[in-house]
């Protein structure tokens, strides 16, 4: 097993009993932070797996936070193969930390990097340039409008068709869903097992009890993975799903938001409907040294 390193050349590792702390700082950057942000909250409260933050051993001076994901199906398997990071807008020139950190990051091999802000990982990409190329992914962060409101529809009172009803998922669920989900050759299906065992995940049963759709909190505080199987479209699934993991997410104590790819208007009619609106836009990339091929498949964990 890889060992967890205390500390890096310009990052040290986060002890847990500093993470309210660091939640309640990234509050103050809300909604450039959510993603960071909830991601630390889902960790502190649901513990789905063994993440690991480490901030700038500066922090909060210069603040800069990386979270090493470690259920991320990276090539090689690494525990520091593959993180995110935050960083406030405003102070974007503290990112040169992170191209200077090689103790914890290996910039001589590919990195796998998550969805994280637009504006940071353009900064990162100018700082990249002389080390190699950044092949990237788009995606846009919807959050809830008004997190503080319920959505009107409560799917406890909805009247399915053909005899269908919603009920919490169980962990021999996960295999299905892991099959369908698009980005599974990024996750492991032990990861949805955790994730339907400590969080939020609902499935719509048709009245043969076919899992007919599907929607999951995820272990970064999102609402993700929303899938409906073609034969079972149109019937208003989805949002049914949609509005009520939204209340039950906002409920818990999260704020409720998806990650849309921006070809994906069907999505995004769907949480119009519900309430969001978009917050920024977020990339995923590979970050692939000048010497190194360029074959290899798209970096990051989450897409909706």
């Amino acid at each position: 097993m890889e060992e967890v390193l205390q500390e890096g050349k310009q990052f040290r590792l986060v002890d847990e009993s500093e993470l309210p702390e660091i939640i309640e700082f990234l509050g103050n950057y809300l909604p450039e932070s959510l993603k960071f942000h909830q991601t630390l909250r889902t960790y502190l409260k649901d513990r789905v797996w063994e993440f690991h933050f480490y901030v700038t051993k500066t922090w909060p001076d210069q603040a800069v936070i990386l979270h090493f994901p470690g259920m991320t199906k990276s090539p090689n398997g690494k525990l520091y193969e593959s993180f995110s990071v935050f960083c406030p807008c405003e102070q974007l020139n503290n990112l040169e930390l992170l191209t200077e950190e090689d103790i914890l990051i290996d910039w001589s091999q590919p990195v796998y990097m998550n969805f994280t802000h637009v504006k940071i990982m353009n900064k990162l990409e100018d700082l990249y340039s002389n080390m190699g190329v950044m092949d990237k992914m788009y995606g846009d962060i919807y959050g809830l409008v008004d997190p503080d409101t319920r959505c009107e529809e409560s799917a406890t009172e909805t009247v399915f068709a053909e005899d269908a009803e919603m009920l919490q998922l169980t962990p021999e669920h996960a295999q299905i869903i892991h099959d369908l989900y698009p980005a599974n050759h990024m996750e492991c299906v032990e990861l949805f097992e955790k994730l339907i065992e400590t969080l939020p995940c609902y499935g719509i049963f048709s009245s043969s009890g076919e899992l007919a759709a599907w929607m999951v909190q995820s272990y970064y505080g999102a609402m993700c993975s929303m899938q409906t199987r073609p034969e079972y479209r149109r019937k208003g699934y989805g949002l049914i799903l949609a509005k009520y993991l939204t209340n039950v997410v906002r409920e818990r104590g999260y704020i409720p938001f998806v990650v849309i790819r921006p070809e994906n208007d069907p999505s995004k009619g769907l949480y119009a409907k519900v309430g969001f609106k978009k917050y920024f836009e977020t990339v995923r990339a590979i970050l692939r040294p000048h010497e190194m091929s360029s074959d290899a498949q798209g970096g990051g964990t989450e897409e909706d």
